[in-house]
């Protein structure tokens, strides 16, 4: 077994063992437990009482946090010529479609989000195999395939994110950095679980959100009440 770091035991020793916090404790909490250099990410890990193989259990959604992600969002646009300097006035970092199929057909998927329109799916289409195993690939059901796309690229710049769970029927997602005061953590995890329990499926029986949990990068992570989000 490896050794406890000091910082690691001064986490350890903040938190109660078996203690469930309010959203309002561990918002302050994870901040006091963080010890790393760099401005760490806060994430939220939900455990959901859903079955991910069926269909009619699928829990996906996309959330526009208040105080978004912290995180610089690098976007590329994948767009006809007319819809160029659309996506270039919201501020895509990489604008284009021909050059980028080959591109990522050569293995280059440095971005964190694509943006698309419905006339050119026939092409990103091809990139399936490449882009979804990544989460990269555009889904109509998050908003990355639209012929809004300059609308689309300034949501996703200011904080919006999309989510799903996975196969152990859980969520989990960066809500923000350590940086953030303890009401804009509190305020962006209050918006992700609301929108969370909007999108319970009419299949899920029994107790829908069954665990939270925060955390930051490298941090142990807080059990937080799932009735204080609504408090």
């Amino acid at each position: 077994m490896g050794r406890i770091t000091k910082n690691q035991k001064a986490s350890s020793d903040k938190l109660e063992k078996g203690k469930v916090y309010s959203i309002d404790e561990a918002a302050e909490l994870v901040k006091e437990i963080t010890f790393t250099k760099f401005d760490a990410s806060v994430d939220i890990d939900v455990r959901l009482g859903v079955d991910p193989r069926k269909a009619n259990q699928m829990v996906r959604g996309v959330v526009s946090l208040p105080h978004g992600t912290g995180k610089e969002v690098r976007v590329l646009a994948m767009v006809t010529p007319d819809k160029e300097q659309e996506a270039k006035d919201a501020g895509a970092d990489y604008v284009g479609l021909d050059e980028y199929v080959e591109k990522i057909k050569g293995g280059w998927t440095d971005v964190d989000v694509i943006i698309t329109m419905p006339p050119v799916m026939g092409k990103v289409g091809q990139l399936g195999r490449i882009l979804g195993p990544r989460g990269l690939m555009p889904n109509p059901k998050s908003g990355t395939v639209t012929m809004e796309v300059g609308k689309a690229i300034s949501e996703v710049k200011q904080g919006k994110i999309d989510f799903k769970v996975d196969k152990f029927g859980i969520v989990h997602t960066s809500i923000g950095k350590v940086s953030f005061s303890p009401d804009k953590i509190k305020e962006n995890a209050v918006e992700f679980i609301n929108t969370i329990n909007k999108l319970k499926p009419v299949a899920a029986k029994g107790t829908y959100i069954k665990s939270i949990y925060l955390s930051s990068t490298m941090s142990p992570g807080i059990q937080v009440e799932a009735k204080s989000f609504a408090e």
